[in-house]
C-alpha cells in the first residue's frame, strides 16, 4: 500500500477525532445523549461546536480526496513519489485546518481549506 493510500485511510478517520472532543469536551456526553446524537451535537456551543463543525466538514472533504488519490494512481501519469507528497500535504492541512478550527481562527482555517483544494485539484491535474 502507498503513502498515499495510508493518507486516504488517515483523512477517513480524522472526524472521529473531532466528534470525540465534541462530544467528550462538552463534558455532558453520555450513553442517554447516545440515542440521538445527532440532536445532541446541534446544540453544543464553543470549542465542542466547532469541534462538530470540523467533524462536519471532514466527511465532506472524504471523497474528492479519495476520488484524487485514485485516479492519480490508475492514471499512472505521475510519479508516485509526487502523489504520495501532495497526499502528505493534504493531511497536513486537514490537521491545521481542524486545529485552526478548534481555536477559533477564521482566517487561517479558510486558508489551509482552500490549499487542501488545490491539492485535490493538483492530484486531478497530475492525471492527466
Amino acid at each position: 500500500m502507498t503513502v498515499a493510500f495510508w493518507c486516504v485511510l488517515i483523512v477517513i478517520l480524522l472526524p472521529l477525532v473531532c466528534t470525540s472532543i465534541a462530544k467528550f469536551g462538552s463534558g455532558r456526553f453520555s450513553t442517554r445523549q447516545n440515542h440521538n446524537p445527532r440532536d445532541f451535537l446541534d446544540k453544543l456551543e464553543g470549542l465542542p461546536r466547532r469541534a462538530h463543525a470540523a467533524q462536519q466538514n471532514s466527511f465532506e472533504a472524504i471523497p474528492g480526496f479519495a476520488a484524487g488519490v485514485i485516479i492519480a494512481h490508475v492514471a499512472g501519469v505521475a510519479q508516485l513519489v509526487t502523489i504520495d507528497v501532495l497526499a502528505v500535504l493534504f493531511v497536513t492541512s486537514r490537521l491545521l485546518y481542524i486545529i485552526f478550527y478548534l481555536a477559533d481562527l477564521a482566517a487561517l482555517r479558510s486558508l489551509v481549506w482552500f490549499i487542501g483544494l488545490g491539492l485535490v485539484v493538483a492530484l486531478f491535474g497530475i492525471s492527466v
